[in-house]
């Protein structure tokens, strides 16, 4: 991570924003498991095409990380570990995956936005998360189902 450019992020939205945690409160992380996620999941965000987000609510439990809640400001990473967005959760659900919706895969904005594609893409993805915790994928598995608002983006270069 490149924590200069977290910082340098976070200062710059302090500025225009005034009602906001402190620093030690706010999430760091970057989306997927590759850096082509990474860069691509993150550009959908700042494109304002990817709203949600979903993940293992069991890699949640073994890894001890505290679940997403409603006001979380999350600042997004890209491949090179440079903070690229800001986001504050909205809303967060746990859900079975085969209950996730056509809506909650809509507003991921993957693909083509729909159910199959997210199934697709997900099955493979929670299968290589609950591989590394010695877990097999099934289609009850709980999801962790985030909705977000992007509220500040980095500046163009």
């Amino acid at each position: 991570m490149n924590e200069q450019s977290v910082k340098d992020m976070w200062n710059d939205y302090t500025k225009i924003q005034r009602d906001t945690p402190n620093f030690d409160e706010v999430d760091v992380w970057a989306f997927g498991d590759a850096p082509d996620h990474a860069d691509g999941l993150a550009k959908l965000v700042m494109e304002g095409k990817k709203t949600a987000t979903s993940s293992s609510y069991r890699n949640y439990l073994v890894d001890g990380d505290s679940l997403p809640e409603r006001g979380l400001h999350n600042i997004i990473l890209n491949s090179d570990g440079e903070a690229v967005a800001i986001i504050v959760t909205t809303d967060v659900e746990i859900v079975p995956y085969h209950e996730v919706t056509e809506e909650h895969a809509y507003l991921e904005g993957e693909g083509d936005r729909s159910l199959r594609y997210w199934q697709e893409v997900h099955e493979a993805f929670f299968t290589r998360e609950l591989q590394r915790i010695g877990k097999e994928f099934s289609d009850d598995i709980p999801v962790v189902c985030e909705r977000f608002e992007l509220v500040y983006k980095q500046k163009s270069k």
